[in-house]
C-alpha cells in the first residue's frame, strides 16, 4: 500500500511589505487591495501550519501540492514561500505543481517560482515538454515511488483582470497521451497533479481549465487512477469513465481556510492505494479544521476503485 497526502491552495501570508509598489502590475496591485480588505481574514498561516503539522503526523509516503502557495506572485512571496515548504518536507517527499496566484503575472523564473525547482522536478525522463519564461522546470514532469507515477502538468498562466483560468496547452497534452499509455503498460497506478479542475463545467468559465474538454479525451483514451485538483476551495469528487476503467478526480478546501461562508474550513486528504484483483482501490480520509475545538479530526472516510 502507498499513501499519499494531498493539499492545496495554501495561499501563505502575509504580502511583505511593498508588494503593490514593486515590480508594478496593475492585476498584483488589486490583488494585493483584495488582500488587505478581505483574504487576509480568511486564510491562516496558523492554520497552514497546522494542517502540515498533521500531515506530518500522518506519515504518508508522499505529499501532493497542487497549487496557489503564493498571492500575487510578487517577488518577495517566493522566498518566504520556499523557507515554508522547505520546513515542511524534502522535495524528494513533496511534488508541487503551480496554480493561478503562483502565476498571477508575469514574474521571470529566477524572481519567482524558481525558489521552489526542486518541487517540480521529476526522476523519469520525458521526451516532450515544455516550459516558459516563467516556469523552467520541464511539464508535465513523472516521479516514480514504487508502485505509484505521479505526474506533474502545469496549468499556471498569467491571465488578464477578473480571470483565474489555466491552461494545459497542447505539448503537455501530447506529452500526458503518451505517458499514461507508456505507464499504464510498466503497471504503475498513475496519480495526475494538476491546479485546475480537469473536466468541464467543474469552473465558473472565468475560472476554468480552458482546454479541459482535450484533457478530458485524453483521460477518456488513456485512463488514469487518480487525478488530484484544488482552486475551488471544495471538496470535490467527480468520476469519468475511461477505456481502461474508471478516473477518480478529486478536489481539496485550501489548506489555510479559516473562515468562510462560501468555503469549507480548511482540509487534506489521505490516499492509500492499492491493486487488488486486477483494479487499483484507494481509501480516501478527509481531515478537516474544526474552528471551535481548533483541531484537525477525520471527516470523512470512503472508498475508490478504478
Amino acid at each position: 500500500m502507498f499513501s499519499l497526502a494531498h493539499l492545496s491552495d495554501l495561499h501563505l501570508g502575509p504580502l511583505p511589505r511593498g508588494s503593490a509598489r514593486r515590480h508594478f502590475a496593475l492585476k498584483r496591485s488589486l490583488g494585493v487591495f483584495n488582500w488587505r480588505l478581505n483574504r487576509h481574514k480568511v486564510h491562516s498561516d496558523a492554520v497552514a501550519a497546522a494542517i502540515a503539522e498533521d500531515i506530518r503526523a500522518a506519515n504518508p509516503d508522499h505529499v501532493a501540492l497542487t497549487g496557489d502557495i503564493v498571492n500575487v506572485a510578487a517577488h518577495d512571496e517566493f522566498p518566504p514561500a520556499a523557507r515554508w515548504l522547505r520546513a515542511f518536507g524534502e522535495p524528494d517527499w513533496i511534488s508541487f505543481v503551480p496554480g493561478n496566484h503562483d502565476t498571477y503575472v508575469r514574474c521571470d523564473w529566477q524572481h519567482g517560482l524558481s525558489h521552489l525547482a526542486d518541487y517540480m522536478l521529476g526522476d523519469m525522463r520525458v521526451k516532450l515538454t515544455q516550459s516558459t519564461p516563467q516556469i523552467s522546470t520541464p511539464f508535465p514532469y513523472v516521479r516514480l515511488r514504487r508502485n505509484i507515477a505521479l505526474i506533474g502538468i502545469s496549468t499556471g498562466v498569467p491571465q488578464p483582470l477578473h480571470r483565474a483560468s489555466g491552461i494545459v496547452g497542447a505539448t503537455q497534452l501530447e506529452s500526458l497521451a503518451f505517458l499514461l499509455g507508456d505507464l499504464r503498460e510498466r503497471g504503475y497506478a498513475r496519480v495526475v497533479m494538476l491546479h485546475h479542475p480537469p473536466l468541464p463545467g467543474l469552473a465558473r468559465p472565468s475560472k476554468a481549465l480552458i482546454d479541459a474538454a482535450k484533457l478530458r479525451t485524453v483521460l477518456e483514451t488513456h485512463g488514469a487512477e487518480l487525478v488530484l485538483h484544488g482552486h475551488n476551495h471544495e471538496h470535490m469528487l467527480n468520476t469519468l469513465n475511461s477505456r481502461f476503467g474508471i478516473v477518480n478526480v478529486l478536489g481539496v478546501p485550501s489548506a489555510s481556510m479559516i473562515e468562510s461562508i462560501h468555503h469549507p474550513l480548511a482540509a487534506w486528504n489521505l490516499y492509500r492505494i492499492e491493486r487488488q484483483a486486477g483494479k487499483w482501490l484507494t481509501e480516501v480520509t478527509t481531515r478537516s479544521f474544526e474552528a471551535v475545538s481548533r483541531q484537525i479530526h477525520t471527516t470523512a472516510e470512503f472508498s475508490l476503485s478504478t
